[in-house]
């Protein structure tokens, strides 16, 4: 790896370019996360990331990043595994934690195991306690090239009953400007999770047909007819073999497709926040300037009975794989 930069606190940051001649992809040891992603002959990136070590150490840290041990949010900031209720980072409002709180994973970095040109597997090890969840876990990051498609698999184990739920929280846009407005979505979900006022999921699974949140024949993004967006896209009951769950188009001759074997995935329109801090576009990102889409669990899942399990125990190996494919005109 290359030397990227060096946080404020003295860690030092690597980075690691993926290159197949058809997509390049460069990944940060930093919260092993996908900072630039290009296909040749498009003149700008295709993923939105930070241009220094020092962007990241701001709301650009869950940019591109794997998040764990649990990505999204718990509600109330507790759990009961297997009979003893845990108490986790309460840093949403004080009240829950998002992203597995101020420990997550997306704030560490991992360590490089393994590379070559179209591959890069990153390990990091969590003690027991840590963030307040139980058991000494492994998590591991694969990113592996294959012609025109990122394929990122993400994996974990513990020695002791435990919650986990990784996604790779990944903003995309298709065309180079400054907002989501003017390209085309579809999502094949039939059901999503409406939230409360914390953007915490209400425990109703609700049909999207008749509703604005109804995404299964791609819309075109205006803006003033799409919903504001931070909710589950329910794809399944559990998790399944790998099919397509997000299609992002536009005008500039490129569409994204990203496929899951997660029974979730997390739309997020990028409402919430801009981002002043060096870019590799070059340029400020304001809001609604890409989409998040975060395959994983569905959110808030211990204590929602019919809800896909997120405990994990000794002996099994959580497992979730997600391809990126990128599609040219030409």
């Amino acid at each position: 790896m290359d030397k990227f930069g060096t946080l404020s606190d003295g860690r030092e940051v690597g980075r690691l370019v993926l290159d197949n001649g058809a997509l390049q992809v460069a990944l940060l040891d930093l919260g092993a996360l996908i900072q630039d992603v290009r296909l040749p002959g498009i003149a700008f990136p295709l993923t939105l990331g930070g241009a220094s070590a020092e962007a990241y150490e701001g709301i650009l840290s869950h940019f591109g990043a794997v998040l764990g041990p649990v990505a999204n949010r718990i509600r109330g900031a507790e759990a009961v595994i297997d009979g003893r209720t845990y108490r986790f980072d309460a840093n949403q409002d004080g009240r829950h934690t998002l992203h597995s709180g101020s420990t997550g994973v997306h704030r560490r970095i991992w360590r490089l195991v393994g590379a070559s040109d179209i591959h890069a597997i990153f390990e990091i090890d969590l003690a027991d306690g840590d963030g307040g969840f139980p058991g000494n876990r492994r998590l591991t990051a694969r990113y592996e090239l294959n012609e025109t498609t990122l394929i990122v698999t993400l994996t974990g184990e513990t020695d002791a009953p435990t919650l986990m739920s990784l996604a790779s929280h990944g903003y995309w846009s298709v065309m180079d400007e400054p907002d989501w407005r003017g390209q085309r979505l579809q999502i094949l979900s039939e059901r999503y999770l409406p939230t409360d006022a914390d953007d915490i999921p209400t425990g109703a699974i609700r049909d999207v047909a008749g509703t604005p949140y109804d995404f299964r024949t791609p819309r075109d993004l205006q803006g003033d007819d799409i919903p504001p967006l931070d909710n589950n896209f329910c794809l399944s009951d559990r998790a399944m073999p790998l099919r397509p769950a997000i299609r992002l188009g536009g005008n500039s001759g490129v569409e994204l497709e990203i496929s899951t074997t997660a029974p979730g995935v997390q739309v997020f329109d990028m409402n919430k926040f801009d981002v002043t801090a060096a870019t590799i576009h070059g340029r400020s990102y304001r809001r609604y300037a890409a989409l998040a889409f975060e395959p994983q669990m569905w959110p808030d899942a211990p204590g929602r009975p019919g809800w896909p399990d997120i405990t994990l125990h000794p002996g099994s190996i959580f497992s979730q794989v997600s391809a990126y494919r990128f599609l040219r005109d030409d």
